[in-house]
């Protein structure tokens, strides 16, 4: 089954550039999917559209049975809550805890404190940190931080996680153990993950689906892939 479908998907933007051209992409419900590509390959302008920050041009785009194309500007935190997104600089809010960090994901769902507090050190402990709860985003190292930042992202218990550049702050050692953490919430909670990466390493050791985008069209989509050295 389908989570993620892409149909003739385009993407122009206001200034005449096109970052996607007729984008066909079908992604299944518990894939881990990396999506690789060179500067200007397309590949973040693909996940703004999957969690829509951006619209496409033309074409259609569903995610999780949700229309994003269609869907109204009022209507977008539906998808929202369907989806856990980690970005590349980790984005905590400095003048809150880590438990205080993650714990706003279930406020703004309007989550009982009770409800809350089980959630949030469930998804510490996944990611290594119940015993950093009381410290301040400047107290953690960059691998630390994007720990948090994931254990954010997941904390409702996604059907999808979104990680554009994951690693793309943290050494190749923190980024391993960063990218064992999101293997690990892919295989035991079946959540569906998608990786933006320029990180050939990680890409070859892992052996996951491996999409290529190139000059805004899709190049290579391959079951166990590697990085392709041409993207």
């Amino acid at each position: 089954m389908d989570i993620i479908r892409l149909k003739n998907v385009k993407k122009q933007y206001k200034n005449g550039t096109t970052a996607l051209y007729d984008l066909n992409l079908n992604i299944e419900k518990g894939s881990f999917v990396f999506i690789i590509g060179g500067s200007g390959s397309g590949k973040s302008t693909l996940m703004k559209m999957l969690y829509r920050e951006e619209k496409p041009t033309s074409g259609q785009i569903m995610v999780g049975g949700i229309n994003v194309a269609k869907l109204r500007n009022s209507k977008v935190y539906k998808l929202r809550r369907k989806l856990g997104i980690v970005f590349q600089d980790y984005r905590l809010l400095p003048k809150l805890t880590v438990y205080e960090n993650v714990a706003f994901a279930m406020e703004v769902i309007g989550a009982t404190k009770q409800e809350t507090r089980v959630k949030v050190l469930k998804s510490l402990e996944i990611v290594g940190l119940k015993n950093k709860i009381h410290n301040y985003p400047n107290q953690l190292s960059g691998g630390e931080q994007q720990r948090v930042a994931i254990a954010r992202a997941i904390v409702n218990n996604p059907k999808m996680l979104l990680c554009d550049e994951p690693t793309g702050n943290l050494d190749p050692d923190m980024s391993i153990e960063i990218m064992k953490i999101i293997e690990k919430i892919n295989k035991d909670w079946g959540t569906t993950v998608l990786v933006v990466t320029h990180d050939k390493e990680i890409v070859n050791k892992m052996k996951k689906q491996v999409i290529t985008l190139k000059e805004g069209r899709l190049v290579n989509n391959k079951a166990k892939g590697t990085y392709d050295e041409n993207a």
